[in-house]
């Protein structure tokens, strides 16, 4: 008979395990066992529920559960064993600190909901301003040629291309006191960024996700360019706070 480990007789690890927002749900999915890894609800060195049984608490299929979890294992957060007593185990340790972050430097909660509310606040509206702004033959030119070169590049070049991305929308607007507000906070996110895991695919759905905020703007639909801006940030933001919780 399984033995309630303290964490367990305290709290359920379904506290944490619960449905993943549909929009992102890869993302979510992350952010749900790295928080339940995190604060304690199952401890390091136990296994985590099966795979079917997972998938159904967290609502996602089981391909978006197996990437989350390939992910995590990546980071040293989870391991994966063979054979009748196999399965995906918290690691032991577990990481103090998301890997690549200086832990003396690690970031609080205040300046991390600082950053993700500017952020939001900021290019929500760029985004559905740009989609109302009629553009010129080479700015819609550029606009999708910035698209193409975030989703084409390497993975060491990624996060400066897509800032560039989104300092092109922004640029769209031709309002030039915009500009040094979306760096400064684009700047701010980098920051924490750099300081998290780059999964790729966390990476394919921002991809998809620039896609639709870039068509948005181009057939001038304002408020399905908010929406998908809106959806892309929350994925971002799930992540971080899963790593920094």
């Amino acid at each position: 008979m399984h033995e309630p480990s303290p964490a367990e007789a305290v709290l359920s690890a379904e506290l944490l395990l619960r449905p993943a927002r549909t929009a992102n749900a890869f993302e979510e999915t992350v952010r749900r066992l790295l928080q339940t890894i995190r604060l304690g609800l199952i401890d390091p060195g136990e296994r985590l529920p099966a795979e079917r049984e997972l998938a159904q608490m967290l609502e996602v299929s089981r391909d978006t559960l197996r990437e989350a979890i390939a992910s995590l294992a990546d980071a040293g957060y989870l391991v994966a064993r063979r054979g009748r007593s196999g399965g995906t185990f918290v690691a032991d340790p577990i990481p103090d600190a998301p890997r690549g972050a200086d832990a003396a430097a690690r970031p609080d909660a205040a300046r991390i909901d600082d950053t993700l509310a500017l952020r939001a606040a900021l290019e929500v509206g760029i985004a559905h301003r740009a989609a109302a702004t009629e553009l010129a033959g080479p700015d819609r030119d550029r606009l999708w040629q910035a698209y193409e070169e975030c989703r084409d590049a390497a993975p060491g070049e990624y996060r400066r291309n897509d800032s560039r991305l989104h300092l092109v929308i922004a640029e769209l607007l031709g309002a030039p006191s915009i500009i040094p507000l979306v760096a400064d906070a684009r700047m701010r996110l980098n920051e924490l960024l750099d300081g998290i895991p780059l999964l790729p695919p966390n990476i394919a759905h921002s991809d998809e996700q620039h896609e639709a905020i870039v068509t948005a703007i181009l057939r001038g639909k304002p408020e399905a360019a908010a929406a998908a801006m809106a959806e892309h940030l929350a994925g971002s933001e799930a992540l971080l706070r899963g790593f920094y919780a």
